[in-house]
């Protein structure tokens, strides 16, 4: 079914990050007690990211099972029950959410504007953020990394998630993202952007919702 609407912003529908613009990022804790979890040498923060992210690209697009993906972060094979322990705390890294865009995105909700998540998550992850409220309540569809077999910003991503706006015309799609390349992507396929840096006022102002 193609959308189509009258909105005052020339914005008809949005797609929208997860991590850095709904979802907030991971608290230095958070880090330190998955690293813990781990048994990272020395609890060496930096080093453990630099393992955490080596892989990560590859286990979001579904390329990595949860064993292959922590087998790489920490040099060989954990138990099973280990694996489920660091399973869940990461997991639970990045459910949190920012209230000031919830807000803005259930005035978009109410305005019956089109929203579509489209988020570079591993599988567990995608089905933990199915789940909650929110994704039930605002998100017209949810597209993610590890069920599309690719990563933004493979301009395929981009493609899928236009398509689950029913909006036919890119130029009235409004993409936020929190990173620019993501944002560059979008653009060179002809959606609108918002590189996103903290700012729910920018969000609501670019889909023209009153304060």
């Amino acid at each position: 079914m193609t959308h189509t609407s009258d909105s005052p912003s020339g914005v008809d529908a949005l797609i929208l990050d997860y991590n850095g613009v709904l979802g907030t990022q991971p608290t230095t804790s958070m880090w330190t007690r998955l690293a813990d979890l781990a048994e990272w040498p020395g609890r060496h923060l930096p080093s453990f990211q630099d393992a955490f992210w080596a892989p990560r690209n590859a286990y979001d697009a579904g390329e990595l099972s949860d064993l292959a993906y922590w087998a790489k972060v920490l040099g060989h094979h954990p138990s099973p029950r280990w694996l489920r322990t660091l399973r869940a705390a990461d997991t639970a890294m990045w459910l949190r959410t920012d209230r000031r865009v919830l807000d803005v995105l259930h005035r978009a909700r109410r305005a019956r504007m089109p929203m579509v998540l489209l988020s570079n998550a591993p599988a567990y992850l995608s089905d933990a953020l199915d789940a909650t409220a929110w994704r039930r309540e605002l998100m017209t569809d949810a597209l993610y990394s590890a069920r599309l077999g690719l990563c933004k910003p493979d301009p395929a991503a981009y493609e899928h998630a236009l398509a689950a706006t029913g909006v036919r015309d890119p130029r009235r799609v409004l993409f936020v993202d929190d990173r620019a390349d993501n944002c560059q992507a979008a653009a060179r396929l002809g959606l609108r952007t918002l590189h996103y840096t903290g700012s729910a006022d920018t969000l609501r102002e670019s889909l023209a919702l009153a304060a």
